[in-house]
């Protein structure tokens, strides 16, 4: 950081700022000289960020001014009364220049004069808000969060009008200088919560965010190979609003349209915005519905195979549940190329052009699945549970979360092929340690469940109607323990 203050004389200013800058090197750094009341004043932006309507509006009240108008004080003056825009601000030191003017605003040096005018009049090239595709409802708002920050911190406001709101803003990277905004209601969250998140987010040390959000949690989290996301992601607005009058905090990363909510419990990952679009009994219905394939996704193929190694173990109206033939390949074996390959499916059709992604699915599902059965490499059985352990991890609403329930899939695939019944009994028994020592900013990972608070888990198992949802059954400990 050059902290060095800035000269009274104009062109030593304008030395030091075209060399750091590389002005005539970089194409898009501009500086443009002219002459304002018989005074010589630089005019520093970065092409693409400046708004041209403002500079030009700006520039022509610039040129009518009188040598007379700003004889004294003229940085004052130009600030009180001949720049006609609202957010202007002044800067004292080259290093604030150069991030202002790397950010998108306006400097503006006069000769004679030791002080900069920061005029922020930027404008970042964004996309308009629609519907995120990982967090899609059949009713309800259709906007999203974006690429910007202002944008989105915009969008949280509309539905959050307390004065109490408060959107702090920090600069992380020593190169990349990303904007980060840390919001939080002011009266409702644990101020040790956003003391230590802050905290956190000052003492990243690190030349950018190249993955933004995803950069931000790692640092935040330091979760190391922890297979559970300690942050829940969101990209729309009205569920980030809805955990922040919980008294989570939200930060709201540039460049990025998605959002992380914390702290996160397991059960944060579990919940979606269709439930509260819907009347407390549909929702509820959903919600239990989610729950159970969910359950299928990470339990169902571990289950059948470990049914299919001591097939003496199921009743006599159960027996059909195992396989006829284990075919050429063991089961175990049989499953782990299934998994694998439909992983290798999922990211093919990521990266497969939307126009082509259905037939994509289609020859993947019906082509090679069939003839992987009528040649003898899976049972129709394999086949039939991994789709059904497919829909569930689809149906999980936190793609992270999702993830971690595949991955554990696989290892309780693994340690049933081993151990047959006690690797399922074993593997869940290990499942179950490591979420409930997971901690999300010291919030126990399996709350309400571990410790117990029976309101919480009948919230967590009931979607309530919002006029009976008074109370905050809340780990995080908010201050406001009512809602208003």
């Amino acid at each position: 950081m050059l902290e060095k203050k800035l000269h009274k004389d104009l062109s030593k200013n304008v030395e030091i700022l075209e060399k750091k800058l590389g002005v005539g090197v970089s194409f898009d750094v501009i500086n443009r000289e002219f002459i304002i009341g018989g005074k010589k004043v630089a005019l520093f932006f970065v092409d693409g960020f400046a708004k041209d309507d403002v500079m030009l509006m700006i520039m022509q009240t610039l040129y009518h001014i009188k040598r007379e108008e700003i004889a004294l004080n003229t940085v004052a003056k130009l600030m009180d009364t001949k720049i006609p825009y609202i957010e202007v601000d002044t800067q004292e030191n080259y290093g604030d220049c150069i991030d202002s003017i790397l950010s998108g605003a306006l400097i503006l040096l006069i000769d004679g004069e030791n002080i900069a005018i920061e005029i922020d009049a930027r404008e970042y090239p964004a996309r308009g808000p629609e519907e995120p595709d990982v967090e899609r409802v059949t009713r309800g708002s259709r906007d999203g969060f974006v690429e910007t920050m202002v944008f989105n911190t915009a969008l949280i406001r509309r539905r959050i009008r307390d004065p109490r709101l408060r959107v702090e803003h920090l600069s992380v990277g020593t190169r990349s200088k990303t904007d980060v905004a840390v919001c939080y209601i002011q009266d409702v969250v644990n101020p040790d919560l956003v003391k230590e998140i802050k905290n956190d987010v000052e003492n990243i040390k690190v030349d950018g965010l190249p993955m933004a959000e995803k950069s931000l949690e790692e640092f935040l989290t330091k979760s190391g190979f922890t297979p559970f996301p300690k942050v829940r992601f969101t990209e729309r607005p009205d569920v980030a609003a809805i955990h922040l009058l919980e008294g989570h905090v939200v930060l709201i990363c540039d460049t990025s349209p998605s959002v992380i909510i914390a702290p996160a419990t397991l059960f944060h990952h579990l919940q979606h915005a269709e439930e509260y679009r819907q009347s407390p009994l549909v929702g509820t219905y959903i919600r239990w519905i989610r729950t159970v394939a969910i359950f299928f996704s990470l339990f169902v193929t571990p289950l059948w195979l470990a049914l299919a190694y001591q097939p003496e173990i199921l009743p006599e109206g159960l027996a059909f549940l195992g396989p006829e033939q284990v075919g050429n390949v063991p089961l175990w074996l049989q499953f782990l190329i299934a998994e694998v390959g439909l992983d290798i499916i999922r990211m093919a059709t990521i990266h497969t052009p939307s126009p082509l992604a259905t037939a994509l699915g289609i020859i993947a599902a019906f082509m090679i699945g069939d003839i992987a059965i009528e040649v003898g490499l899976f049972t129709a059985e394999v086949i039939l549970y991994l789709a059904v352990a497919a829909l569930g991890t689809f149906a999980t609403p936190s793609l992270e979360i999702g993830h971690t329930f595949r991955l554990y899939r696989l290892f309780l695939l693994i340690l049933v092929a081993i151990f047959q019944i006690p690797g399922l009994i074993g593997g869940t028994f290990i499942f179950v340690i490591m979420a409930a020592t997971t901690r999300s900013f010291k919030v126990p990972y399996l709350w309400p469940l571990i410790p117990l608070n029976l309101s919480a888990l009948w919230a967590v198992i009931i979607r309530k109607p919002v006029p009976v949802s008074k109370s905050r059954p809340s780990i995080i400990r908010p201050q406001d323990k009512d809602r208003i």
